[in-house]
């Protein structure tokens, strides 16, 4: 990056209040902050010269001194579906990947907290390197580049653990909610189970929603799964009915279908009475494996089918996650992955 584009100040990431304090700053009106704050985070502005109500000379002058999102565009790849998948360049050259996913009368873009991923799943793309977390504008400046619709929802399950960023990641839930206008409700959080940070967003009193990435119906399992540092399965649902208690918000549990690792009938019967224990509201989501090069299979449909009703006939609301952009290689990691090691994209 050229020595002038590191000093300017980037504007994604700033509260309407912040850019018109640096309005200021750089000898402007204040009102010119709020001014700029809309055409970024209301009207989708990628530009300066897009803000015509700006005077030209106000324009130059910001062109010098800001920019505004910190993502940049390095590769999109598109599935028939809708899906369309990003990987963006980070301003110290590091990547990260943003999904969006169309549906008949609504969005939802998917979004990276970190770059890779420190918890090592070892199912998972994300998990195979990790650099660091990412910065609030970093987050919010997915949604901006991704989103197309008026309804939107938000999930943090790209690459990253959420809540080993909770600074950032509850900085993104203020300026999402206040400056680009997507509303709590709109937004879930997937988390392996780290504790501290479900008692965290439990605390702020929000209606955000929590899916807990269980995969597994035992600790044993699960740890084999996703580390010894898993937390365990019961102090997750101690914390999950902390957060149940005070937002009301149903909580999903995501379980990833590996075949003839979790996807088998005694496992399903293990899960159902685990999670009949359960008191707090809770919907199961299924979810067919896309497969990493990790060694791990995806379940088979009738395997897929058969434990969905193994669990339903244990009165629990289930749903399979339905499947898009797997062609693209949607899963969380692996595009990012195949620029890392400059393989040559599928196919498609």
């Amino acid at each position: 990056m050229a020595e002038n584009e590191a000093m300017k100040k980037t504007l994604v990431g700033m509260s309407s209040t912040e850019m018109e304090s640096l309005a200021v700053e750089l000898g402007l009106q204040r009102y010119r902050g709020r001014q700029i704050a809309r055409w970024i985070y209301q009207r989708r502005a990628a530009s300066f010269e897009e803000m015509t109500d700006l005077g030209r000379a106000v324009r130059e002058h910001l062109i010098q001194a800001c920019g505004i999102n910190p993502l940049h565009e390095m590769e999109t790849r598109r599935h028939g579906d809708g899906t369309l998948k990003y990987l963006l360049r980070l301003p110290d050259g590091e990547c990260v990947e943003t999904v969006r996913l169309l549906h008949p009368q609504w969005e939802t873009i998917c979004v990276s907290t970190q770059v890779g991923c420190p918890i090592g799943c070892t199912f998972c793309a994300s998990g195979q390197s990790y650099v660091r977390n990412l910065h609030a504008g970093e987050i919010v400046g997915q949604v901006l580049l991704a989103q197309s619709e008026q309804h939107t929802n938000i999930v943090f399950m790209g690459m990253g653990e959420p809540f080993l960023n909770t600074k950032e990641l509850f900085r993104s839930f203020e300026l999402l909610n206040s400056e680009v206008g997507i509303g709590a409700r709109n937004l879930t959080v997937s988390t392996v189970g780290i504790i501290k940070g479900i008692l965290d967003l439990a605390a702020l009193g929000l209606e955000v929603n929590l899916g807990i990435s269980l995969h597994a119906p035992n600790d044993k399992l699960r740890r084999q799964l996703i580390g010894t540092h898993a937390p365990g399965i019961q102090d997750i649902f101690r914390a999950c009915s902390q957060y149940f208690q005070k937002t009301g918000r149903r909580i999903s549990f995501e379980y990833i279908l590996l075949s003839e690792v979790n996807d088998l009938h005694e496992h399903a019967i293990s899960l159902a009475r685990l999670l009949q224990s359960c008191d707090f509201k809770f919907h199961v989501n299924l979810i067919p494996y896309n497969e990493t090069r990790t060694g791990f299979k995806r379940s088979s449909l009738p395997a897929i089918r058969a434990f969905k009703q193994c669990l339903e006939e244990h009165g629990l609301s289930v749903t399979i996650r339905r499947e898009k952009g797997k062609r693209i290689e949607a899963a969380c990691g692996q595009l990012r992955r195949q620029h890392l090691q400059g393989e040559t994209p599928p196919h498609q």
